[in-house]
């Protein structure tokens, strides 16, 4: 079964990936990990991605499309993947075919994480983290007793720098303009399967596993 998760940023997509990945003990591939594998190993590829990412650029599509090769070339790919992160561009989602394509394999269906903006924002910007013991609140759906301290540990709460609206609204556009192509990509071959990522993180999961076993 190979994969392809979808999800705006706060749609709960390393979440459901982490979940996928343990039930139905699939590949997690994520283009970040591979390229920082791929310098680690000093493999040529990922020496030519270093050069890009010492200037702090983008590694261009040609050479992501080099590392996916590599990547998808070792035996561990024939038990299945999730690619988590990737595509991001619709001539990223084409080349990504032709790669399979070469490989014999393919797609077998997309998970589109489908959540309103507005819910997004209140997850986002909504979010507070305890620097000492790593607890997660919200101020609307997860508040704590004590406005602004950690109810665990008593430690003072943060807010992380780029959740903010500014930041989260910047975000939200690049992943529509960017996105809603590659979806549509997916849908002409009629393999995206939309889910619900307002409700809990049980019930989505569950509505993800009733999509798979339809493919198992």
């Amino acid at each position: 079964m190979n994969l392809l998760i979808i999800g705006a940023p706060g749609a709960g997509k390393g979440t459901m990936s982490e979940l996928i990945l343990e039930k139905y003990h699939l590949v997690h591939v994520s283009t970040g990990d591979m390229l920082r594998a791929a310098v680690k190993a000093g493999t040529p590829v990922g020496l030519k991605a270093q050069e890009y990412m010492n200037k702090g650029a983008l590694v261009p599509d040609e050479v992501i499309h080099d590392i996916i090769v590599e990547r998808l070339s070792q035996d561990d790919m024939e038990a299945g993947f999730l690619f988590d992160g990737y595509p991001r561009t619709e001539n990223q989602a084409e080349d990504l075919d032709v790669i399979l394509k070469e490989i014999g394999k393919k797609i077998d269906c997309v998970i589109n994480l489908n959540i309103a903006d507005e819910e997004l924002i209140k997850r986002i910007t909504g979010r507070r983290l305890c620097p000492v013991c790593g607890e997660i609140y919200n101020i609307y759906y997860k508040p704590t007793t004590k406005e602004g301290i950690c109810d665990k540990c008593g430690a003072e709460l943060i807010q992380r720098k780029d959740d903010n609206l500014e930041s989260l609204e910047v975000r939200l556009s690049e992943y529509h303009k960017n996105t809603q192509p590659v979806i549509e990509y997916y849908e002409k071959a009629g393999i995206v399967r939309h889910v619900d990522a307002a409700n809990s993180v049980e019930q989505v999961f569950e509505d993800i596993k009733a999509v798979l076993e339809g493919l198992c």
